[in-house]
């Protein structure tokens, strides 16, 4: 089973739980934290962990959960090699791994609905880099 390193704040707690029960026949979890939604916590501490273990390794993929998803994409596209995308549908899923390569998902608890998340790691986790012309591109990145 493919190793997938999850984070979440408590904004994104329950989602990350969802995430984990849907998935524990298909994928193994790293859960790095925050361990319940009762304390508030800072998202970016929990977006670097992830980072972390994502490392230099392309085989490595990461599930940030947050609210919007915005503040864990900010925080993880500060590490080097990491290419967080925001996804929302299966369509901006897609072409985050198609084009862009992407090796972390981030979810907005409070803007995706739990279905279409669910739909989304799925996409995410089965779409592979297309390369080409977007090699060159992410280079840049």
């Amino acid at each position: 089973m493919k190793k997938i390193f999850i984070s979440s704040d408590h904004a994104g707690y329950n989602l990350k739980e969802q995430i984990k029960e849907r998935f524990k026949n298909k994928y193994t979890f790293q859960d790095m934290g925050t361990h319940n939604s009762k304390i508030s916590v800072d998202y970016p501490k929990f977006a670097h962990k992830v980072c972390r273990k994502i490392g230099n390794s392309s085989k490595n993929i990461g599930i940030l959960v947050c609210g919007s998803g915005m503040g864990m994409s900010m925080a993880a596209n500060k590490h080097k090699n990491i290419r967080a995308a925001v996804c929302y549908s299966v369509k901006n899923t897609k072409l985050s791994r198609l084009h862009n390569n992407a090796n972390i998902i981030t979810l907005g608890s409070r803007l995706t609905k739990k279905n279409t998340a669910f739909k989304c790691i799925e996409v995410f986790m089965k779409t592979k880099f297309e390369g080409g012309r977007h090699k060159r591109r992410v280079k840049k990145i």
